[in-house]
């Protein structure tokens, strides 16, 4: 008797959410296992809706994956003959570090230089948290912000640099409560031309 092929497993396409209860019955029972694995009574009374306010917290926290770019910028792009640096700076972030899933949080300082198109400025924190919102290190999220401006923009070029404080290096680790991590990208002419990466620094006042 020939053996029958095993399926596939079915890809989930985390463009495409899975419904949020879904999602939020898979979590419970799971996340109520590693409370009593870390020694806690699970039906104890402050633990008995844990697991459920966890699932909705992590979901918010993630929420990026099922967010794109191109649905948070919609028609926010308008024709403009202006040439002149754009900044939004201080832009607050909270994200989630991959490795450990403690929060990192901060700003981010975003400059562009228009090509012939504008952005609207509430767009920027937006595409912002788009990416903030996902399980992230500090390193890409950086560069995916300045990728996807260049993008969706096609500007002379983007800068963004982001100031973050990670729990995992303070909470745990090396325990340094004062340092903070500083990550920049420069795209376009704020890579080539050193005056133009210097104004915007200057601007910046890092």
């Amino acid at each position: 008797m020939a053996k029958q092929k095993k399926a596939a497993p079915k890809k989930v396409n985390v463009k495409t959410p899975i419904s949020d209860e879904t999602t939020l019955e898979f979590i419970k029972p799971r996340f109520k296992e590693i409370l009593g694995a870390l020694g806690e009574d699970t039906n104890r009374e402050g633990l008995l809706d844990t697991p459920k306010r966890f699932g909705k917290s992590v979901q918010f926290l993630t929420g990026g994956y099922h967010t794109s770019v191109k649905a948070v910028v919609g028609s926010g792009i308008f024709t403009s003959e202006s040439s002149e640096m754009v900044i939004v700076k201080d832009i607050e972030l909270y994200s989630l570090c991959e490795h450990h899933m403690l929060p990192f949080f901060g700003k981010a300082h975003v400059a562009y230089i228009p090509n012939k198109k504008i952005i609207g400025l509430s767009k920027i924190p937006r595409i912002v948290d788009v990416f903030a919102r996902r399980l992230q290190v500090q390193e890409r999220l950086t560069a995916q912000v300045a990728d996807a401006l260049m993008e969706v923009l096609q500007p002379m070029g983007v800068a963004v640099v982001i100031e973050a404080a990670h729990f995992c290096m303070m909470m745990r680790g090396v325990e340094k409560q004062n340092s903070k991590t500083i990550t920049s990208a420069m795209r376009g002419e704020f890579y080539s031309d050193p005056t133009t990466r210097k104004e915007f620094l200057n601007l910046i006042r890092l």
